[in-house]
């Protein structure tokens, strides 16, 4: 399979309404802001559902979700211990930290992606640096927050003359836009074997992302992708940096506050040499 020799910038354009893109745990479940007051959902998120998109191909995942595990294993360690080849490389005479991280990156597709950290023997653990890096999204304008009290019913057993009714707070974000980047780096590409094929599938699950991603804070619809920019380089380091790409997509907001995504219009600066590609999303 064919490794990657081209440098990728990617930027993806998401809307979220009446949904809680991101609740912070730290805030009472809230959706993320930064204290300027705009939107935010973090890389960690990101990659969760990337992930996921991935699992959904029928793509080998190493750190899979409780509620998504299409395996027995019950931990990481155990998922690793698995793998004949992996336990060989950590072990008397075949140990291999080399090979190791190579069956690894074989055999996950979310590993060569974004990397893992391996406990390889006691005392010492194996980093595998991935190329695909993800930023977090922020909203491009301040986003507003309506909070509403709920009543949660338990399965505790009632006490006389009570039900098993709690009071809780749910939170959404009423309208917002947010942008996230991403690169690929292909000299950590060639480490990892990550492939042509494996970019096509992060840009299959960046165009898909809220597919199978519904929840309560989340319903089938809140969120979707609008647009996804992919810029493929002409080089191994690529023709312009990736902040200088990153910064080529501008936008204008057509009103202060947008409530829906006919409200702000996108645009690109031409960088010479470098085309960009222009998906919607799905």
């Amino acid at each position: 399979m064919e490794v990657l020799n081209n440098k990728i910038d990617f930027a993806v354009v998401v809307s979220v309404k009446n949904a809680n893109p991101n609740g912070d745990p730290l805030n009472g479940n809230r959706p993320r802001q930064n204290y300027e007051g705009y939107g935010e959902i973090s890389d960690v998120c990101l990659k969760r559902k990337i992930r996921n998109r991935l699992q959904d191909m029928e793509e080998s995942i190493f750190v899979q979700s409780d509620e998504r595990k299409t395996d027995q294993f019950k931990s990481l360690k155990d998922r690793a211990d698995s793998v004949e080849e992996l336990k060989k490389a950590k072990k008397g005479k075949d140990k291999d930290i080399e090979k190791f991280m190579k069956v690894a990156c074989k055999q996950w597709i979310d590993v060569r992606s974004f990397g893992q950290i391996y406990n390889f023997e006691k005392g010492q653990s194996v980093g595998i640096r991935g190329p695909v890096s993800i930023h977090s999204a922020y909203s491009i304008h301040p986003i507003d927050i309506t909070s509403m009290q709920i009543t949660k019913s338990v399965n505790n057993e009632a006490s006389e003359n009570k039900d098993s009714s709690t009071f809780g707070e749910k939170h959404r974000v009423d309208f917002g836009v947010y942008v996230f980047y991403g690169s690929v780096n292909t000299q950590l590409a060639e480490k990892t074997d990550f492939t042509r094929r494996d970019a096509d599938k992060i840009k299959e699950s960046l165009q898909t992302l809220f597919e199978n991603d519904s929840s309560s804070a989340r319903p089938d619809g809140s969120m979707e992708v609008h647009k996804l920019y992919w810029w493929e380089h002409n080089s191994k380091f690529g023709q312009y940096s990736s902040a200088k790409v990153h910064r080529s997509l501008k936008w204008e907001l057509k009103r202060e506050q947008p409530k829906s995504i006919e409200d702000v219009y996108f645009y690109i600066d031409d960088l010479e040499g470098l085309k960009v590609d222009e998906y919607e999303g799905n």
